[in-house]
């Protein structure tokens, strides 16, 4: 196994040939390429140091080990780097070397014997719910195997944003979703999973190509691959879900800085979320709903949110955005930049700081807010009932695996408060939801609490500060009696006006429900 930085290397074509794909899922499967056999074969250790962008731990585990067809796989599309041509010729049995290096994947070198890898290929592992599943996803080698900045047509492959908005679609079954930039085509396979038909767009060729290929590699089908920027390849089309991840980093437009199709939309700023997001209304069936990830600009004296809000001002939506991160502007920059390949120290990192610096300058920007947009378009004659902008910080729903059954009840949760004003709610019987505890913190010698505290234990992981009569409200919700009961009787105990009573805990069980700390009782 020789283990050299490939020093050329260009973008290849590539082909799902549908016998191809099968044969090598034939091989794929029989070397055991999956994530626990991967994390097995170089240790904990290692996967750790590999996330973390070092490969040095893998090789040295793979150094101790004879070449088997999973190491030589690993080796080549996790690693990526080459091989000898006979061991890559026995980790393909079924597809054949040529055919897989006439499919894109690999790139044969004559002069030295050896085989080097064109694309990443590696296994992903999920869980839904419909249950586990695993697939193998292609994409473009990233800046660790080929030891430079990466190309502007980079298709990328899994990451951090990638299984946030996986974890964030509604698990839902329904006809038709749009990926809107599906990229590796990653976000259409798992909607797959939930809808009859999925329609895939994309402004690059490259990554339609790829996604294709993934989509057979795995056996999915369903999936429409289309050509074009944003909406256009569906006008007059609408869906019951949308899904995307779209180009939203902001870029200067100016001579020298370089525009990857993956992640930079063309547009100034965040024009191009504004885009999208303006343009969901006209492309969702009534009761339809969208989940999106996206970035907004503060600028002087206009809070980000603000911005976002009033892009919606005009329309009929349900809207609920979550703010989970803000950077200033330098390290707005300094993410991406590095992102693209561009080392720190360098001349030319110092130069796209500065393009980037004057551009938020220019244009009067002091910060970048990112977080997850959702989106239902009501019913016919149904209000729209929910307009949430909020400010939810990154320790809370560290998991986002689960989050799309989360904003399923929220929206649920939205409808049913719309349809029940304050007379409805009082007379509702609400229990407290299954996975909510309290905290209680005591002075030393003290037996009232000082403070009192609601856990959500899924979900955003919502923590509540409640004062004594909301903490005895929401401690006798089990379903029995109505919330106007429960006030009632906690103001006979306390003495306490009825009316005050519930003007104060009305409100804070209406934000309880949206939340899901309380549920309509069935």
């Amino acid at each position: 196994m020789s283990a050299g930085v490939d020093a050329v290397h260009t973008l290849p074509s590539i082909v799902a040939d549908p016998a191809v794909t099968t044969a090598l899922a034939a091989d794929l499967t029989a070397a055991g390429f999956t994530v626990d056999r991967l994390d097995s074969l170089w240790g904990a250790e290692a996967a750790a140091s590999l996330h973390r962008g070092s490969r040095v731990a893998a090789l040295r585990a793979l150094a101790v080990r004879e070449a088997t067809p999973l190491s030589t796989l690993a080796t080549l599309f996790v690693l990526g780097l080459p091989v000898a041509r006979a061991d890559a010729a026995s980790a393909f049995p079924t597809a054949g070397l040529d055919a897989v290096t006439a499919a894109g994947l690999l790139r044969a070198d004559s002069a030295d014997a050896l085989v080097h890898p064109t694309v990443d290929l590696r296994p992903y592992a999920f869980v839904d719910d419909l249950g586990a599943g695993s697939w193998w996803i292609v994409s473009d080698l990233g800046e660790l195997a080929l030891g430079h900045a990466i190309s502007e047509e980079h298709v990328l492959g899994i990451g951090g944003a990638t299984t946030t908005l996986s974890g964030l679609q509604v698990p839902v079954p329904v006809e038709r979703v749009l990926d809107l930039g599906t990229g590796c085509g990653i976000q259409a396979m798992h909607a797959r999973r939930f809808a009859d038909q999925v329609v895939a767009t994309d402004i690059s060729r490259r990554a339609l190509d790829i996604a294709r290929f993934n989509a057979r590699l795995n056996g999915i089908d369903g999936i429409d691959f289309r050509f074009g920027s944003l909406f256009e390849p569906v006008a007059g089309e609408r869906f019951d879900r949308i899904v995307s991840n779209p180009p939203f980093v902001i870029t200067p437009r100016r001579e020298g800085v370089p525009s990857y199709e993956y992640r930079d939309g063309g547009m100034v700023g965040d024009a191009l979320v504004e885009t999208v997001l303006r343009g969901l209304e006209s492309h969702l069936e009534p009761g339809g709903t969208a989940q999106l990830l996206g970035n907004w600009e503060y600028h002087w004296g206009v809070d980000g949110l603000d911005r976002v809000r009033a892009w919606f001002f005009d329309t009929d939506l349900d809207v609920w955005v979550i703010e989970r991160e803000r950077q200033d502007t330098t390290s707005y920059a300094e993410t991406w930049i590095r992102d693209g390949g561009t080392k720190p120290g360098t001349a030319e990192f110092d130069t796209l700081m500065g393009a980037w610096l004057d551009d938020f300058a220019d244009r009067r920007v002091t910060g970048v807010g990112f977080g997850y947009v959702v989106v239902r378009r009501p019913l016919p004659g149904g209000p729209s009932a929910l307009r949430r902008f909020e400010r939810v910080p990154e320790t809370l729903g560290s998991n986002p695996a689960g989050l799309g059954a989360t904003v399923a009840r929220v929206l649920d949760a939205a409808a049913w408060l719309a349809a029940h004003d304050d007379s409805a709610l009082a007379a509702a019987h609400l229990s407290v939801a299954g996975d909510v505890t309290e905290e209680r913190y005591y002075w030393p010698g003290n037996d009232d609490p000082t403070v009192m505290t609601l856990v959500q234990g899924g979900g955003l992981g919502r923590r509540v500060d409640a004062d004594t009569a909301l903490a005895a409200f929401v401690g006798a919700c089990d379903g029995d009696l109505s919330a106007a009961a429960i006030i009632g009787a906690l103001a006979q105990i306390t003495g306490v006006d009825e009316q005050a009573l519930a003007a104060d805990l009305m409100p804070a069980a209406r934000d309880l429900v949206l939340d899901g700390l309380l549920v309509p009782a069935a």
